[in-house]
């Protein structure tokens, strides 16, 4: 299992960020690896919510089926991930007084056995961090300003 965690400053208070992380649809405006996402079902948030998201990082697409695992509004949001690469992301919410919120992001992935497992985890690590890193920065973009 490879673990990644990261944390962003943003500028707005913690029910505004959370308004605009609930909104899955829009994860494709700021992450740089999600091409699309398709909604399997009529649920758009709340834990049971399934999409099909295209995924790519440099010349590797695939798509990756997620179930919302954790919807605790204005606090944290989990997804499973059940497609080539299996594992949990969870986003969490923690007020950093009344106009900032810093947003964790914490993925554990399995990469298969067949792509190398724990190893291939470890090469794509540095890549991972770099694009997610990058994620972080464009969402808190979306607040610059006010």
């Amino acid at each position: 299992m490879s673990t990644f965690h990261l944390t962003q400053e943003v500028a707005a208070p913690v029910a505004t960020v959370w308004a605009d992380l609930a909104n899955l649809a829009s994860h494709v405006e700021w992450m740089a690896d999600a091409a699309s996402i398709t909604f399997v079902g009529d649920r758009r948030q709340g834990v049971g919510t399934r999409f099909d998201c295209v995924t790519r990082v440099g010349p590797l697409r695939t798509v990756d089926r997620m179930e919302v695992t954790r919807w605790d509004e204005g606090n944290e949001l989990a997804v499973r991930h059940q497609g080539l690469v299996r594992g949990e992301g969870t986003f969490t919410l923690r007020p950093l007084g009344d106009d900032r919120t810093e947003l964790a992001w914490r993925e554990d992935l399995r990469f298969p056995w067949w792509l190398g497992g724990p190893v291939a985890g470890l090469a794509a690590a540095p890549v991972l961090r770099r694009l997610w890193r990058g994620n972080l920065v464009r969402f808190a973009e979306r607040f610059a300003g006010g």
